[in-house]
C-alpha cells in the first residue's frame, strides 16, 4: 500500500476541533473516556499536538493527575482524572486549560510520542497491511504529529498493533499446539510435527515448561495437490519480521498450467544443518514420497547437507538437485559488478542448447575470463538448462518470491499461530478460487 493512502486513513484518530485539527481541542471537566488507556491517550495526544510537557503527578488504579513541566513557572495547565467505579469509566474532575505557557518541545521528538501512541495511531495501517514498512509508518506519524520518533519506537508501536490484532506474542506459542490439534481434529490428515527444547533453571530441567523449538506442517489438499505437479519442488527460506525473528521455511510445487502452490512449511529458528534436515525428512516422509524428484534450492550449505545425508532419500536416483539461478546470479554479482556481467550468466543458464551456451560464455570470457573461471566452479547440471537432462521443465528458479506475493504476503509480519492459521486460510482460498476456474 502507498504512503499517501496510509495516510487517508488517519482520520478517526483522536478528538476534532470544529476546524478539523486532532489533539488540540481543551478537556472538560465531567468529560468520560472508556478506560484509562483511553484517558492517557486524549491526554498525550493533546500534549505532543500542542507541542508542550507535562508531567504526572500521581497515577493509579483509581485516579491520574498530570500538571504541565512548567506548573509554577507563569503555567496552572492541570488535569485530574477518576475512575467512577459503578460505571468503571474514568471522568475529567478538574481542569485548568488552557496552556499559558510557549511550547517547550525544541526537539524533532515528543516524550509524550510514546510506542503506545503511536501503536493506536497506526492500527488502521497495520490491520489493513500486517507487511506495511516501517518507514512508511515512521512518516506518517512524523506527517500526523509533527514530531519524528524513532525507527526501534515505530518498530515496537508496530509489534504492539499486530499484537492487537491478531494474538500476543508469547500466547499465540500456547495457542499453536490447541489450533494444530483443532485443525487435525476436523481435517484428517493434516500433519502437524512440534519440536519443542527442554527448560533449564539453575541446572535443572524444569518440566512444567518447553520452549517452541520447530514445526513442520502441511494439509490434505497439498498432499493430493502435489501428485499432480510436476515432479520438482522448489524449496527456500525466508525470514521472519515479528518480535521473535525465526525463519519460515517453504515448499514450491507448480502444475502443468504454471500454478504455483506451496505445499509444505515448517517454523525454524533459522537456516542451518539441522534445520533443513528437519524440514526435508518430514517434506519427503509425507508430501514427497515420489522417486526421481528434481529439488531446486540455493546453494546454502545446510540444504546441501541435508540433501547429502545418506538415510535423508535426496540422493540420486531417488532425487536431484539444481540451483537456483536467482541465487547463483546474486552470488556472482557479489564479485563482478555490473549489471551486463550478471545478464551474460543468467542467459547462458537458460540456454537450451550447447551451441546456445558457448555463444553466451563466450562473450562472458571475452569480458573478463575470471568470470568463467567463477563459473566453472559449479558443475553445469547444477545451474545451466542444457545440462539439465530435462529435470527441470524449464524451471531455473525457486518460486519463493512469486509465491509469498502471491499467497503468503504479510504472513511474516504476525504471531506464530495466526502465520500458520494465514497458511491454512490462504491455501483453503486458493483451492476454491481455483477449482471454480477449472469448473467455469
Amino acid at each position: 500500500m502507498r504512503q499517501d493512502e496510509h495516510l487517508g486513513q488517519l482520520a478517526r484518530f483522536g478528538a476534532r476541533d470544529t476546524d478539523g485539527s486532532v489533539g488540540i481541542t481543551e478537556f472538560q471537566v465531567g468529560q468520560q473516556f472508556q478506560d484509562k488507556d483511553e484517558a492517557l491517550l486524549s491526554v498525550k495526544t493533546y500534549s505532543i499536538r500542542r507541542g508542550v510537557q507535562y508531567k504526572v503527578v500521581e497515577s493509579d488504579y483509581r485516579r491520574y493527575v498530570g500538571k504541565c513541566s512548567e506548573f509554577g513557572n507563569g503555567c496552572t495547565w492541570l488535569i485530574r482524572l477518576s475512575l467512577r467505579q459503578r460505571k468503571g469509566i474514568w471522568e475529567v474532575k478538574r481542569y485548568n486549560g488552557s496552556h499559558t505557557c510557549l511550547a517547550t518541545s525544541i526537539s524533532s521528538d515528543h516524550r509524550s510520542l510514546d510506542y503506545h501512541v503511536i501503536a493506536t495511531f497506526i492500527m488502521p495501517m497495520v490491520r489493513a497491511d500486517a507487511s506495511v514498512n516501517i518507514k512508511v509508518l515512521l512518516n506518517a506519524t512524523a506527517a500526523h504529529f509533527c514530531f519524528r520518533p524513532t525507527y526501534r519506537r515505530v518498530w515496537m508501536a508496530k509489534q504492539k498493533a499486530v499484537a492487537i490484532i491478531y494474538g500476543d506474542w508469547d500466547e499465540s506459542y500456547n495457542e499453536l499446539p490447541r489450533w494444530v490439534l483443532g485443525v487435525q481434529l476436523t481435517m484428517p490428515g493434516t500433519v502437524a510435527v512440534l519440536r519443542t527444547c527442554p527448560v533449564r533453571v539453575g541446572g535443572q530441567v524444569d518440566e512444567s515448561q518447553a520452549y517452541f523449538h520447530r514445526m513442520f506442517w502441511t494439509f490434505p489438499p497439498c498432499i493430493e495437490a502435489f501428485r499432480h505437479c510436476k515432479p520438482l519442488v522448489g524449496i527456500d527460506g525466508t525470514h521472519l519480521y515479528g518480535k521473535y525473528g525465526g525463519t519460515l521455511l517453504v515448499t514450491i510445487a507448480q502444475d502443468g498450467n504454471s500454478n504455483v502452490l506451496p505445499v509444505a512449511f515448517a517454523l525454524v529458528e533459522g537456516e542451518n544443518a539441522e534445520s533443513w534436515s528437519f524440514f526435508l525428512s518430514h517434506l519427503r516422509q509425507h508430501v514427497t514420497p515420489q522417486p526421481g524428484l528434481l529439488v531446486i534450492s540455493d546453494r546454502h550449505n545446510g540444504i546441501k547437507a541435508a540433501l547429502d545425508a545418506p538415510d535423508g532419500g535426496w540422493l540420486p536416483p531417488s532425487a536431484y538437485r539444481a540451483f537456483c539461478i536467482r541465487h547463483v546470479a546474486a552470488n556472482f554479482a557479489l564479485t563482478f559488478k555490473g549489471k551486463d556481467a550478471r545478464r551474460l550468466l543468467v542467459n547462458a543458464a537458460y540456454a537450451k542448447t550447447e551451441v546456445e551456451f558457448d555463444y553466451w560464455f563466450d562473450i562472458l570470457r571475452s569480458e573478463d575470463p575470471a568470470m568463467c573461471d567463477w563459473a566453472n566452479r559449479i558443475e553445469y547440471s547444477l545451474w545451466t538448462q542444457y545440462c539439465d537432462e530435462g529435470w527441470r521443465f524449464g524451471h531455473m528458479t525457486t518460486n519463493i518470491s512469486e509465491c509469498v506475493n502471491s499467497i503468503l504476503k504479510g504472513v511474516r509480519n504476525l504471531p506464530v499461530c495466526s502465520l500458520v492459521k494465514a497458511t491454512y486460510g490462504r491455501l483453503a482460498e486458493l483451492f476454491v478460487r481455483k477449482g471454480r476456474e477449472a469448473e467455469a
